[in-house]
């Protein structure tokens, strides 16, 4: 051993090799270490302590590596362990585990002691732990005879149950007979030793079968003591006493535990009554997190002890007769445990490295090395090993000297045992990652590209990108010891190709890699916080975004686990949907969105809410005359709050089965204080109300009747009025059963005229609402009252209130008349007001009736209806609007009250001056030429004055709608027609018209045309179905087709035959024939009147002939005529087809005119 260096050069020594030794490590590579020699390592071994089972076979267990794969050996009691001269003990193949074979009935007592393993091979030898083996052992139970047990009633009381020594030590539990656990408390209970013992005994306690058992785990066999007998006595009071200890007995007791190992402190204490037990530990706090109350209380447990749980705890026992308390002093040692155990070192010819075994325990361990498996101080001399204490320092070693060190760190309490090795290696570089690794990573996440290199001497890394042109090197990356390359933040333009490069004195290696940056996942849309009602529906939503190139996978959670399986959950690319939701679906729901590189994800809250549950447990407390108290139980609030309760009642008496509200409480209230009537059966129920709605009522309350009482208020809504000239009616509200406080309800009625006379009239009435007092003066006041009253009493005194007699119609009609015409159609009627004596009542207003007689045109004369404008009592004025121009109005006017109007005034009559006149009655083109066009009109229906003239204009339109310069003429009043001449030909042109009177113009009638492009298209065009005798014709035709048609079906039903199929079809319908593409039809009319009916149809030739409009279908050569009389021309002897086609198509003449005007 070399000599032991400084203090300061040694300290600066193991710093700089701490740091020259940091990177030599032999990766677990399979590859590699199939190659390179490593000494060997205990891999498996049993523990220290072996306790075997003595009817099973013994294994004890010991694995290694290395290579050369060891070899192994064993000892037994520090003595060489020769496995051949036993044939019961064998080694398996390849491993150092020992079999003892105990079947043919060798006791395994025989194979008991201490062993230990050595793995050899060429480069050293390591070593397992000294393991002691021990048989377990089940001894029976001594043979002992045990008497009764008598104690009196209130003793305290211990049952010994003394099992015999295992190992490992049993089990204790109490049973009886039935093989049931006989019940503890806070007065029985058993204490660590398995004794039971009673604070004080109740003759409850008196049993023949108490019995203790023993269980040996190893064994898994069950022993157990003999019963016990015990019997209270009762036949004296139990004296109650002060708490005492049973255990322990002394006042200050202590214990000693080792630290990670489990500290049990108990306290059983007597008295009566039975004591309750408590802990504290003196100046500190007991863990809370490692500490733990047993058997009522009466044992404190400590797991994982800790030097900081030393101390002083105290129990109390303590009862209403005293206290006392024990004290517990607690130390905690150790036995070794390791704060750095050894390493093993990889070193390469001439380098230099440490082996640090660093243990602590109470009280401190001594550190003892070993190499080989034999004490160093007994081992060959090595120059390059240094000792110092706790530390092995290695310099300028050489190749051959590898070896396996142990560390052995020991106190009474125990060992550790660790080996570490020396390998002394020469290897040139080595990468152990594999080529060509694509590494895909998140944008702005770090990027770790791996270099797992071997060599010895420990290679030096450098990277490179893309090329091997420069170094990578700043801020930017971060090169680990281990050789691995870090990126902080990874950018697309970290994409790209990576070349590690691994160098030492013996050789290089490189590897080449391949980093792409992907997209992050995000959600962008979170599923929402939802609150939503039983049995209804909820969707979440859940949109996120992905890197394209990556497969992304939704995944929904409820309360961070997988969803129910309920096909009531329907999960959709980017939405949950619950259908039917129950109280059970609330929770938090989370969708995460993943992908093989990252994954995203959102959480929202599912509140499932209902109408609160019903109120339970109605009572009434507190019973009152007229109140009660009721208190009730909520139900639950089903995850929204209570708002209100609703209290009604139902009235057993007076309408049973219907709830009126009585009151509402606020929903932190669970009573209320009703104010009750009298004369009622109550029962009461409570509904309870939330965000979501009301609950179902409660059960009803039992009921509660109230006496009767006088009446506690009158008849509302009192009136007196008057319904003829001489009478007043005075009405009620009349009270309601519930109202009525008892029963014999009656009303008395009081009156008298206000001013006039000072006595009350009265009469009292029953089961009505009104009473009428007859022969009264016409509207003079009353004062009225009615007073509601009982077979109990009267009501309250009531209030009085004004009402008049009944009103008569007014005698007189306002005066003086005069109206004053505005303008053509408002005038201002003036009248002098009626005197208040002739109003015989309450005057509401006044009405003026006006109608037109006539219009002052000589060709319009009728009446019109009358109209009414009805004015304020106030009022000595007012206007008539929306009169008619130029007319003759008669008015009149009257007073009115309740009754209704009085008499007339003189009717007066007015005119009304002229007024601008309505629109044309028609506005039509009736001739087209290629440069001319004709306009005919009808004078207004509404002239509303004499006209004066019409006002004409026009101008053209071009294709685009653009209008030209606007032309206008005056024309007199007596002309209807006029012709435009020299008008371009092929040109669009729209015409105004307009009639005017000396108050102005009227409105404007318009109309279009086109003049035409060839005088060959021109037909003459006679608009002949504006004619009298054609409209005439064309009535009685269609009249006769009528009574023809009904004829004609009446004979069908009768099963008549008209042979007259083949003469329609020699004579086709000219009206069916296809019209021609080169017909034209120009200067349509816009007025309505005139327009074609809809179904009508155009002749082929666009035109009508006025000879084929003249014939009648009596002249017709094709009318024929039945026996009978009956019509059976053309038009009744079709086919049903052909009678379905012509109606919905019928062939008018008028129809045809029409179209072409």
């Amino acid at each position: 051993m070399m000599d032991r260096p400084k203090d300061g050069p040694l300290a600066l020594l193991l710093l700089l090799l701490g740091h020259m030794i940091s990177a030599l490590e032999v990766p677990l590579d399979p590859k590699l270490l199939e190659e390179l020699p490593q000494p060997p390592t205990i891999t498996h071994q049993s523990p220290k302590d072996y306790i075997v089972d003595p009817r099973e076979n013994i294994v004890i267990h010991c694995e290694a590596k290395g290579k050369p794969h060891p070899s192994f050996s064993w000892t037994r009691n520090g003595m060489h362990f020769d496995i051949d001269k036993d044939p019961k003990v064998l080694m398996r193949p390849g491993s150092g585990t020992l079999v003892m074979d105990i079947s043919g009935g060798e006791r395994s007592e025989a194979y008991e002691g201490i062993y230990q393993c050595s793995a050899h091979n060429e480069l050293g030898t390591a070593v397992s732990n000294s393991i002691v083996i021990r048989q377990s052992r089940s001894p029976l139970w001594s043979k002992e005879r045990i008497s009764p047990i008598i104690a009196q009633k209130g003793q305290s009381l211990i049952l010994h149950c003394r099992p015999p020594a295992g190992l490992p030590p049993p089990i204790i539990f109490w049973m009886d007979n039935n093989f049931q656990r006989l019940p503890q408390s806070w007065r029985v209970s058993q204490a660590l030793n398995g004794d039971l013992y009673f604070s004080n005994v109740q003759p409850e306690d008196s049993r023949s079968d108490y019995i203790c058992y023993a269980r040996f785990p190893h064994t898994q066999t069950i022993q157990q003591k003999q019963p016990i007998s015990v019997r209270v006595l009762d036949n004296k009071p139990a004296e109650e006493r002060a708490p005492v200890f049973m255990v322990p007995s002394e006042s200050v007791s202590s214990k000693m535990v080792l630290r990670g190992e489990v500290l049990e402190m108990e306290c059983v204490a007597d008295g009566l009554p039975t004591p309750a037990v408590s802990w504290v530990k003196r100046n500190g706090e007991i863990p809370s997190g490692r500490a733990s109350f047993l058997n009522f209380n009466k044992t404190l447990r400590i797991m994982d002890v800790s030097e900081a749980d030393a101390g002083e705890y105290r129990c109390f026992a303590k009862n209403r007769h005293g206290s006392v308390h024990h004290s517990i002093r607690v130390t905690v040692n150790a036995a070794p445990y390791w704060i750095s155990a050894p390493r093993n070192l990889v070193l390469a010819p001439k380098e230099m490295g440490i082996i640090t075994c660093r243990a602590a325990g109470h009280p401190k361990p001594s550190i003892r090395w070993l190499v080989n498996g034999l004490p160093i101080e007994d081992a060959p001399k090595d120059p390059s090993r240094t000792v110092e204490e706790d530390t092995l320092i290695f310099s300028e070693v050489q190749t051959g000297s590898s070896a396996v060190y142990q560390c052995n760190a020991s106190n009474q309490y125990g060992y550790l045992l660790s080996n570490a090795f020396v390998n002394i290696l020469a290897e040139p570089p080595r990468v152990l990652t594999l080529p060509n690794i694509i590494y895909q990573v998140i944008r702005n996440k770090p990027a770790l590209l791996e270099c797992v290199v071997f060599g010895s001497p420990v290679p030096t890394i450098t990277w490179f990108k893309d090329s091997r042109s420069s170094m990578l090197e700043g801020n930017a990356y971060v090169f680990h010891e281990n050789g691995a390359l870090e990126i902080h933040m990874s950018q697309p333009s970290n994409n790209g190709k990576y070349t590690c490069v691994a160098r030492n004195n013996l050789g290089i290696s490189e590897n080449h890699v391949y980093l792409e940056v992907k997209e992050p996942t995000r959600i962008l849309r979170p599923p929402e916080y939802q609150v939503v009602q039983r049995n209804r529906d909820v969707v979440f939503e859940c949109k996120a975004k992905h890197d394209p190139s990556l497969v992304p996978t939704m995944t929904w959670l409820k309360d961070d686990r997988e969803l129910p399986d309920d096909e009531r959950f329907r999960v959709a690319s980017d939405r949950l949907t619950i259908t039917d939701v129950t109280e059970s679906d609330a929770g938090t729901y989370t969708c995460i969105m993943n992908t093989t590189l990252d994954q995203d994800s959102a959480s929202a809250q599912l509140t499932v809410v209902e109408q609160p549950g019903v109120p339970t447990d109605l009572e009434l407390t507190d019973p009152g005359a007229r109140s009660v108290q009721l208190t009730w139980t909520p139900g639950d609030e089903h995850n929204s709050p209570i708002k209100k309760f609703l209290i009604q009642y139902e009235d057993a008496r007076h309408q049973s089965g219907v709830w009126h509200n009585l009151t509402e409480v606020p929903g932190t209230k669970t009573t209320a204080h009703l104010k009750l009537s009298p004369y009622v059966h109550y029962s009461f129920r409570v509904l309870a109300l939330n965000d979501v709605g009301f609950s179902h009522p409660s059960m009803p309350s039992r009921q509660y009747r109230t006496n009767p009482a006088a009446p506690d208020e009158n008849p509302t809504e009192v009136k007196g009025h008057g319904t003829e000239h001489n009478n007043l009616v005075i009405t009620w509200k009349p009270l309601t059963p519930f109202q009525a406080n008892g029963p014999g309800l009656q009303y008395k009625v009081m009156w008298h005229q206000l001013d006039m006379e000072k006595d009350w009239t009265s009469v009292t009435v029953a089961n009505v609402s009104k009473f009428v007092v007859s022969g009264t003066p016409t509207f003079v006041p009353y004062e009225v009252m009615v007073q509601a009253l009982n077979d109990y009493g009267p009501g309250p005194k009531p209030s009085a209130v004004i009402g008049y007699s009944g009103e008569d119609f007014p005698s007189a009609a306002p005066g003086n008349v005069r109206i004053l015409v505005l303008n053509s159609t408002l005038a201002e009627v003036h009248w002098i007001p009626v005197s208040l004596e002739s109003v015989r009542g309450r005057l509401q207003g006044y009405k003026v009736h006006y109608s037109r007689e006539r219009s002052l045109h000589r060709h319009n004369s009728h009446h019109g209806k009358q109209r009414t404008e009805i004015f304020s009592p106030n009022k000595t004025s007012g206007m008539l609007p929306d009169l008619l121009p130029y007319s003759v109005y008669s008015l009149r006017v009257t007073a009115f009250n309740g009754r209704g109007e009085g008499p007339s005034s003189v009717l007066q009559r007015f005119e009304t001056p002229e007024g601008v006149p309505g629109t044309p009655s028609f506005f039509k083109v009736s001739a087209i030429d290629l440069d001319s066009l004709t306009l005919e009109w009808g004078p207004p229906h509404e002239r509303n004055g004499r006209l004066s003239g019409y006002t004409f204009k026009y101008q053209t339109v071009n294709s685009k709608n653009d209008l030209g310069l606007l032309e206008e003429l005056d024309l007199p009043s007596n002309q209807s027609s006029f012709t435009l001449h020299n008008l371009s030909h092929s040109t669009r042109y729209k015409f105004y018209i307009s009639a005017r009177t000396q108050r102005g113009s009227g409105p404007t009638l318009t109309e279009e045309a086109v003049t035409v492009l060839d005088r060959a298209m021109v037909s003459p065009q006679v608009d002949i179905a504006t004619q009298g005798w054609f409209i005439g014709l064309m009535s009685a035709i269609a009249l006769l087709i009528l009574i023809l048609l009904i004829i004609c079906f009446i004979k069908r039903n009768k099963g008549g035959k008209y042979p007259v199929k083949e003469k329609e079809d020699a004579h086709g319908d000219p009206e069916i024939q296809p019209m021609k593409e080169d017909d034209l039809t120009f200067g349509e009319y816009s007025d309505e009147d005139h327009k074609p009916l809809k179904g009508s149809r155009t002749p082929s030739s666009g035109t009508v002939k006025r000879d084929g409009s003249d014939d009648s279908l009596v002249d017709s050569g094709d009318t024929q005529f039945n026996e009978d009389g009956s019509f059976i021309g053309q038009y009744s002897g079709r086919s049903d087809r052909d009678a379905t086609h012509d109606s919905s198509e019928p062939p008018s003449p008028v129809n045809a005119m029409n179209s072409i005007v």
